[in-house]
């Protein structure tokens, strides 16, 4: 196992090279990370890894999963990129498998979760004033979003996360966009109107703390949305893609979006971000009303028809292993007073402390284990979802050997 206090010096040469030459934008741990296989990942100096992080819930069918490594080196062989004013048969062939997996209507590719949100909240202003000019007046295109949550780092994504660390300094913000405390729906009822174009929401908050939606406040969400000729877009970045069991976590709940938006785990480690939409609300973008030079390429594409393929036989596993996680993560939580709660759905899963936990990360990374902290106490846990039993006994032990070192 590595010692983060004694890097090695091939470890230490990309460090110093990192710093002299990338932006600093993200705080690293000190591990350079070369190769990764199913639950696995290896760093340069040879030492191996449990992966309880996924890439950030972004390699649900694991490191380099060989089917899908080879449905990219397939499509690479044949046609790698053409501009989106020809047809291309993997973008075709993917938007009509996530049209019957959601039971929306139809889709558009992009390359991230911020464009795909960036395209929905472009979409849902341009339908709300369409439809509400054939009554008379038109939407001023207001966009609630819910406190805690986290939709992207464009400009106007960031501004849809109402967190001042990630919009400081960035000011003009867009304007249009209001905060709703999550989950408390007499809140909501007082903020929207007939001016409101679109609600967003995650169905599980991830980077706000694992944090599942109320069922009966999502219904009555989509009740409001109805009233009001309001959009309703549900965030799934993060939690879609088989992450909770099902295909769409929105699935839990019963309760269908007017869009829904992709990314991360549709690659499994490709880029690509994706909507769907109801055909009415679809039908707001014209061709020139928005667009991307990358998007839906066909070895993203191809590369995702893959990956939803065996997503959809990966489903009835991730609940039953979920399960069995969330009870270890119980187990520990009846034996430590420290940790406050267990949530999330599926293999989403988060334990909120009482205290910041991010010193823990790295104190599990020298016992092998990629973990996170998201909201200064809460540790997440975004397996692949072929993680197995013996792999989550190991990290509830070495997590159960780190806290009984801390005073309760």
């Amino acid at each position: 196992m590595p010692n983060l206090e004694r890097l090695s010096e091939r470890t230490q040469t990309i460090i110093n090279d990192e710093r002299e030459n990338i932006i600093h934008t993200y705080g690293r741990l000190p591990v350079v990370l070369t190769k990764g296989k199913g639950m696995k990942v290896y760093d340069i100096d040879g030492n191996e890894y449990l992966d309880f992080l996924g890439g950030i819930a972004v390699n649900n069918m694991g490191h380099c999963n060989p089917e899908i490594v080879e449905a990219l080196k397939s499509q690479i062989d044949n046609l790698m990129h053409i501009s989106n004013i020809y047809y291309n048969v993997p973008q075709v062939e993917l938007g009509k498998m996530l049209v019957e997996l959601s039971g929306l209507d139809k889709s558009f590719f992009c390359n991230s979760g911020a464009e795909a949100n960036e395209a929905a909240i472009k979409l849902a202003r341009r339908y709300g004033k369409q439809i509400s000019s054939k009554k008379g007046f038109i939407k001023s295109g207001e966009v609630i979003s819910m406190e805690h949550s986290f939709h992207g780092r464009t400009l106007t994504t960031v501004t849809a996360t109402p967190k001042p660390k990630y919009q400081e300094g960035f000011e003009p913000l867009p304007t249009g966009f209001r905060y709703a405390p999550f989950n408390d729906i007499e809140a909501l009822k007082s903020m929207v109107s007939e001016h409101t174009s679109a609600i967003i929401i995650e169905p599980v908050q991830g980077e706000g703390g694992i944090y599942p939606v109320d069922k009966e406040y999502l219904k009555e969400v989509r009740k409001i949305c109805d009233e009001l000729d309001i959009v309703l877009i549900f965030d799934e970045v993060q939690c879609g893609m088989g992450r909770t069991g099902k295909m769409f976590a929105c699935e839990h709940y019963g309760v269908k979006p007017d869009i829904i938006t992709l990314a991360k785990a549709l690659g499994n480690g490709f880029p690509i971000g994706a909507i769907i939409a109801k055909e009415e609300v679809a039908e707001a973008f014209q061709p020139g009303s928005h667009g991307t030079t990358f998007g839906g390429n066909p070895m993203a594409c191809a590369t995702a028809i893959k990956t939803l393929e065996l997503l959809k036989n990966q489903l009835d596993y991730t609940l039953e292993i979920g399960k069995y996680f969330k009870m270890r993560l119980e187990e520990l939580k009846n034996k430590y007073g420290f940790i406050k709660e267990v949530r999330g759905l599926g293999l989403m899963l988060g334990i909120d402390l009482s205290f910041n936990g991010s010193n823990i990360v790295p104190e599990m990374l020298e016992k092998g284990y990629l973990i996170n902290c998201t909201s200064d106490t809460v540790l997440r846990f975004l397996p692949p979802l072929i993680v197995e039993r013996e792999h989550i006994d190991g990290l509830i032990n070495s997590l159960d050997e780190i806290f009984s070192k801390i005073e309760q």
